[in-house]
């Protein structure tokens, strides 16, 4: 039996959680669950054929955590560790002689990546491959990567995953209710990313219980063409009792709710155990495999934000050196803050995706490219274009893009061809195709419209989608090619009619050389849309060229009812996008909104000139960062904009402290003492916290994670400190929880207590006499801020 195979059975079962098993059969409170592999083999050799018995097709190994940084202290190699946990899983399904696969399983690596944190894509790349590469070694069926809630780090793990084994890969990401991963990734982001990197199966797992999951699931089929997995835990958690809430039956009946919505392979996560798996395989039978029939749309995206191409949308033209001379310093003075601010300015002005040009001659193109692509991903969610001739700057570019981007470009020579579009199918990407090839750029419609149909051809023969293939029919210079203007519109209604493919072309060439050049754009671009043009790439700051577009959608009736139209132009004779300022002009409130670090100090350091310190901290600094927050809470931005709006400021308080130190003077809010308690070893909320905290001016004492109640009283006393912040992940450390704050009332020390964690409620926070209970990262600032001012 292979995966393959397996997939032609109607429903695929997986197994149920690993560590709610481990706990109830003693695992110590702090113990890296991944070492019970070694220390006691028969409890994973036990709860594997509990699994197998209760039907499961597949099971997970205990690895969930079995990374480098993760067990860097626990005493075995993650090759050690890996090698135990697929034996003992092997060892279980050879003795009860079944044929079911055994999955290797990675979970997070418990960092955040930049540039939401400090891990790098490149680093966590490599742990994620050394766990692969052990897990093949040790003979796992398939890999099963899940629980990721950060699309960034997926890429790392599936790429890992695809380039160092042939195994098949599942993958799984964590949602919230709200349909986003706390870092903000959407349901189709996460599909149109991973079906594009050649996930063999994508789904959800954790978090939320089945009935939570079924209108994540009816989004995700939506978006995807691949077998659809469902791992939710036993509902919701409670606190009180230590469990989650549905029973076994429950859980299958909700379960066969999912099947009927399209989904192929079912389990369960936390709180599940063989009793789910078992009731999940009876409540199916009678049930019969619905495979969800769509049609994947005409996409590109980042991480939060999808664009489909049902309509014009935008390319910005301003990322790139070609008659810029500013631009052109900024590159060779690697000013990553002025392309940043070319890159928002056309966000502002209605950039639905940005073309990043970054080829120079003085400068190397790939270590630019992959820069500034990161930089860009840290300050705005709007997809991007990679535009290079080069294959080595398109694939290193491709594979840090955090997202689906678009490659621009190919044209029609075999050798590009054959060279780049498989580099664009292994990352999943959408390519440009220019209609020119070796004999240059054809006179006619008709040579035009053969280079392109060659080009959907052969991208189609390596696997890319006809949707995914966008050409370019080349815009000539009206001053010198008067002629060749109308044979452009010809071959893009051509292409359109006939290839059926999306049009991009770049507009601003065709006024080269004459007068009135935004008469000619605009004019031209109107032509061009009538013709069929769906991607135009211009300047968005041009307020004439978005009108003559929103307009165009009006009048084609993209704009149902008018009503973006109105929206902008209702009362308002002629409406003037808005603009970002230069770096000259810049104010602090926008610089700490757009996450741009180096213009906040700039511009701190000579407000500092003439402005008190704490003034400017109080008036200047604290702002914009509210504002931020408020924009979090309503879900216009999410955690990865808020923390870089947050480093933004923190670099303009570094500037502050520093000017502060020269007068022998601090600036710091109030001490906060923060600890995952003792038995929780899970800290990436607390550290996200604290990230934001200090950013607010706080001074934080991190005592880290599994941290003994006494000594989270004993800083408290030492430091003098009036507020401390605890965190548990695990409904079975929440006692650790309440001991610690129990300790803290018994010595009497004058300290206020906030809790946060996926498991607490604001009920049980009370209960267990915590003073404040933090939903989010934020919550905890605003607390912060009521306590401490």
């Amino acid at each position: 039996m292979d995966f393959k195979t397996l997939l032609q059975k109607e429903f695929i079962i997986l197994d149920g959680a690993m560590g709610t098993m481990l706990q109830k059969k003693g695992m110590p409170l702090g113990a890296v669950p991944e070492t019970m592999c070694l220390e006691h083999p028969e409890w994973l050799l036990d709860i594997h054929k509990q699994y197998i018995t209760a039907s499961s097709d597949i099971i997970y190994t205990n690895t969930f955590g079995a990374n480098s940084y993760k067990t860097k202290n626990c005493g075995y190699t993650v090759e050690q560790l890996i090698s135990a946990a697929v034996g003992l899983a092997k060892q279980a399904v050879t003795e009860l002689g079944t044929d079911t696969l055994v999955g290797l399983d990675v979970g997070p690596i418990g960092q955040l990546l930049e540039p939401t944190g400090t891990l790098s894509f490149e680093d966590a790349y490599e742990l994620f491959a050394q766990q692969v590469r052990a897990g093949v070694a040790a003979g796992a069926d398939l890999v099963a990567i899940e629980t990721m809630t950060d699309l960034y780090e997926m890429k790392a793990a599936l790429l890992a995953v695809k380039e160092n084994c042939t195994l098949p890969v599942v993958c799984t990401m964590t949602f919230e209710q709200t349909g986003r991963t706390f870092t903000g990734c959407a349901v189709s982001a996460m599909a149109l990313t991973l079906e594009g990197l050649g996930a063999d199966a994508i789904g959800i797992n954790c978090s939320l219980g089945p009935k939570e999951l079924a209108p994540l699931i009816e989004e995700l089929r939506q978006w995807t063409t691949l077998p659809i997995i469902a791992k939710p835990n036993a509902g919701l958690p409670d606190p009180n009792s230590d469990s989650y809430d549905i029973t076994p039956a429950e859980f299958a009946n909700n379960m066969a709710q999912l099947a009927k919505l399209g989904v192929k392979i079912l389990g369960g996560c936390c709180g599940t155990n063989p009793n789910y798996i078992t009731e999940l395989k009876q409540g199916l039978q009678g049930y019969t495999y619905n495979k969800p029939n769509v049609q994947i749309p005409a996409a590109v995206c980042s991480a939060s934000k999808v664009v489909p191409i049902n309509r014009v949308r935008i390319i910005g033209e301003r990322i790139n050196p070609t008659g810029k001379k500013l631009f052109k310093e900024a590159l060779k003075n690697q000013d990553l803050d002025y392309i940043l601010t070319q890159g928002l300015e056309q966000c502002q002005a209605g950039a639905d995706i940005l073309d990043v040009n970054v080829g120079l001659p003085e400068i190397d193109e790939q270590k630019m490219m992959v820069k500034v692509l990161k930089a860009l991903q840290g300050v705005t969610d709007t997809p991007l274009q990679i535009d290079s001739s080069s294959p080595a700057v398109l694939t290193a570019a491709l594979k840090v893009y955090n997202g689906k981007p678009i490659v621009n470009s190919v044209n029609g020579d075999d050798e590009v061809l054959d060279t780049v579009l498989p580099v664009v199918k292994k990352y999943g990407a959408a390519v440009v195709g220019l209609t020119l090839d070796k004999r240059g750029i054809l006179k006619t419609a008709q040579e035009r419209f053969e280079i392109a149909k060659k080009i959907v051809d052969r991208a189609i023969s390596y696997g890319i989608r006809k949707e995914d293939v966008y050409i370019d029919c080349l815009t000539l210079t009206a001053s010198a090619e008067q002629q060749a203007v109308m044979e452009t519109l010809k071959a893009v209604r051509m292409v359109k009619e006939n290839l059926g493919v999306k049009i991009v072309l770049g507009v601003s060439n065709i006024s080269f050389g004459l007068p009135a050049r935004e008469l000619i754009n605009q004019t031209f671009l109107t032509l061009a849309m009538g013709a069929g043009l769906d991607l135009p790439i211009i300047n968005p700051n041009v307020t004439s060229m978005v009108a003559a577009i929103r307009a165009y959608s009006l009048l084609s009736c993209t704009d149902k009812n008018a009503t973006e139209f109105v929206s902008l132009y209702g009362g308002i004779a002629s409406p003037t996008p808005k603009t970002d300022p230069t770096q000259n002009q810049m104010e602090l409130d926008y610089a700490i909104k757009s996450g741009l670090k180096a213009d906040a100090a700039r511009i701190t350091a000579k407000l500092l000139q003439t402005v008190d310190p704490m003034e400017l901290v109080n008036t200047k600094l604290i702002p914009p960062l509210d504002k931020a927050g408020v924009s979090f809470e309503k879900g216009d931005i999410f955690l990865p904009q808020l923390i870089q709006c947050a480093g933004a400021a923190q670099a303009a308080f570094e500037v502050i402290k520093s000017k502060m130190a020269l007068n022998g003077a601090t600036v710091s809010r109030g001490k906060i003492v923060l600890a995952t308690v003792k038995g929780d070893i899970h800290d990436i909320g607390k550290n996200i916290v604290k990230i934001l905290l200090e950013n607010y001016g706080y001074t934080v004492i991190d005592l880290g994670k599994d941290v003994e109640p006494a000594a989270v009283a004993d800083a408290v006393l030492e430091h003098e400190v009036p507020l401390v912040g605890l965190s548990a992940l695990m409904t079975t450390t929440l006692g650790s929880m309440a001991q610690t704050i129990a300790l803290l009332h018994e010595r009497q020390l004058p300290c206020k207590v906030m809790v946060g964690g996926a498991v607490l409620t604001a009920d049980y926070a009370a209960k267990i006499g915590a003073d404040y209970y933090a939903r989010d990262a934020k919550e905890s600032v605003d607390i912060a801020k009521k306590l401490l001012g």
